[in-house]
C-alpha cells in the first residue's frame, strides 16, 4: 500500500502548519536535504481566519499539526488558556472544517481521513471492522454518545471491565484520559493528569494524580461528556525494566520504518508525563518470532488510511510479549527527533520526516491524490514521541 501521491521529478512542495513549530523545521530540513527547493509554508492561523487556501495541481500539500500555538488554539476552541482540557469537540469540528476548505494539490492527507484518525470512537471502529487487534470498548463508531459518569461506569459494566480508560474522543497527549479501577464494594480510583479548579474547569498538567474519591472522578468525567467520551478496556500490557511498556510505531507509506519503546511506572506512558524511551532492541529480543506479526499488526491498522502517507501507531504488547493490539493511530504521530529507521525497513539512516520525503520521490506519477473543497467530511459528526509543547508542557494539543 502507498498513499496515492504524484511524484513529479521536482515536487514543489507545501506544509499546512505553525511556521515556528520544530515539526515544520523538521520537515523543511528533510526536503532541503534531498536538493528539494524549500517548501512554501501555510500557516494554520491563515487558513482558520480566511476560510481556505489554494494550492497549485502540482504542489505536494502536507498537513502538520495545528497544536503548540496559542492563537491557533483559539481559533480552534475559543479558549484563551492552552492548558485547559476542555472544548476538544469544538476543536475537532472546526479543524476538520478547515481541512475541507483547502482547495488543490497533491495531497499527502485524505481529509476523510483525518476525521477518523481524529475521532476515537471511530477508528476504533475501522480497525476492529477490518480485523486489527484493539482493545474492547463500549463506544467503538459513532451510535453511542455517553452523557456522563453514571453511563460511562455502565458502559464498563457492558465491558465487564473493572480497570478502564476514559479518553476524551478527540483528545491527544493524554490530556483528559483516566485509568479507572473499581473493586468490590464501589471502591474507584482514578489515574489522571488533570487538576481542577475552584469552579471547576479542567487544566492539563504534569503532575500526575490518583483519585479515590468516586464523586470527584464524576465532576472531571461529566466535564469532559460534552466533548465525547471513548471507554475501553484497559488491557495489562507487558513489562520492560519492570515498568509497562508500549510502542509508537511510525508507517510511512504502508511500511512500518520507525519504532520507538516508551516505558512508565504510570498507566500513561507518554514521555512529558514521566515515561521514559526503552531499549528497542531488549524489546525485540522479548518478542522473538512475534516481532515481525507486531510491525504486520501496525501496517494493517495503517491500511485503514490508504491516503494518509503517514500515521503514528500505538502499539501495546501484552503481558509475555507474544500479542499486540493497537491503541490508537495518530494522523500527526511522527515526531520522534534524530530517530532513523528499522532495519529492513527501507528508512535506514533517514528520520521519520525523511521516510517520508523519500516515499514521496518514489510514488507512482500517475496516482494524483487531489482534493477539492467540502463543507462538511462524510465522516464528521454533526453536532495524536514526546509531544509536549515548546512553550507549555500542558498544553491541551500537543501534536499527536
Amino acid at each position: 500500500m502507498s498513499a496515492p501521491v504524484r511524484s513529479p521529478a521536482a515536487p514543489r512542495w507545501a506544509v499546512v502548519g505553525n511556521p515556528e513549530n520544530r515539526r515544520v523545521g523538521l520537515f523543511a530540513r528533510a526536503v532541503e536535504a534531498v536538493g528539494d527547493p524549500p517548501p512554501r509554508i501555510v500557516p494554520w492561523a491563515r487558513v482558520l481566519r480566511e476560510g481556505g487556501h489554494a494550492f497549485a495541481d502540482d504542489e505536494v500539500v502536507r498537513l502538520d499539526s495545528p497544536g503548540e500555538d496559542a492563537e491557533v488554539d483559539r481559533l480552534l476552541r475559543d479558549l484563551d488558556e492552552p492548558t485547559r482540557v476542555e472544548g476538544t469537540g469544538l476543536w475537532y469540528r472546526r479543524l476538520t472544517a478547515a481541512v475541507g476548505t483547502l482547495r488543490g494539490g497533491l495531497r499527502l492527507d485524505d481529509p476523510d481521513e483525518l476525521a477518523v484518525l481524529f475521532d476515537k470512537r471511530l477508528c476504533h471502529a475501522r480497525l476492529a471492522a477490518a480485523g486489527v487487534p484493539v482493545p474492547p470498548s463500549a463506544t467503538s463508531g459513532a451510535g453511542r454518545p455517553l452523557a456522563g459518569w453514571e453511563e460511562v461506569r455502565a458502559a464498563a459494566e457492558e465491558l465487564e471491565a473493572t480497570r478502564f480508560f476514559v479518553k476524551p474522543a478527540h483528545g491527544s497527549s493524554a490530556s483528559g484520559v483516566l485509568a479507572v479501577e473499581t473493586a468490590p464494594g464501589g471502591r474507584v480510583r482514578a489515574t489522571v493528569p488533570v487538576e481542577v479548579t475552584p469552579r471547576g474547569d479542567l487544566h492539563n498538567t504534569l503532575r500526575v494524580r490518583r483519585l479515590g474519591d468516586e464523586r470527584a472522578i464524576a465532576r472531571i468525567v461529566d466535564a469532559l461528556a460534552p466533548d465525547g467520551l471513548h471507554v475501553e478496556r484497559w488491557m495489562p500490557k507487558a513489562s520492560l525494566d519492570r515498568r509497562a511498556a508500549d510502542l509508537r510505531v511510525v508507517v510511512v507509506s504502508g511500511r512500518a520504518t520507525h519504532a520507538v519503546v516508551r516505558t512508565s511506572r504510570l498507566p500513561m506512558t507518554n514521555l512529558h508525563l514521566g515515561g521514559a524511551r526503552g531499549d528497542l532492541a531488549a524489546v525485540r529480543a522479548l518478542a522473538g518470532e512475534s516481532w515481525p506479526e507486531a510491525l504486520e499488526i501496525c501496517e494493517r491498522a495503517a491500511a485503514r488510511f490508504p491516503g494518509t502517507l503517514c500515521v503514528g501507531v500505538d502499539l501495546l504488547p501484552l503481558a509475555g510479549w507474544r500479542e499486540f493490539v493497537v491503541g490508537e493511530v495518530n494522523a500527526f504521530g511522527d515526531l520522534l527527533p534524530g530517530l532513523t529507521g528499522l532495519p529492513g525497513s527501507g528508512a535506514e539512516g533517514l528520520d521519520t520526516y525523511g521516510a517520508q520525503v523519500a516515499a514521496v520521490h518514489r510514488a507512482p506519477t500517475d496516482a494524483p491524490h487531489r482534493h477539492q473543497p467540502r463543507t462538511q467530511p462524510k465522516n464528521q459528526p454533526r453536532t495524536q514521541p514526546r509531544t509536549q509543547p515548546r512553550d507549555d508542557p500542558r498544553s491541551a494539543h500537543a501534536p499527536r
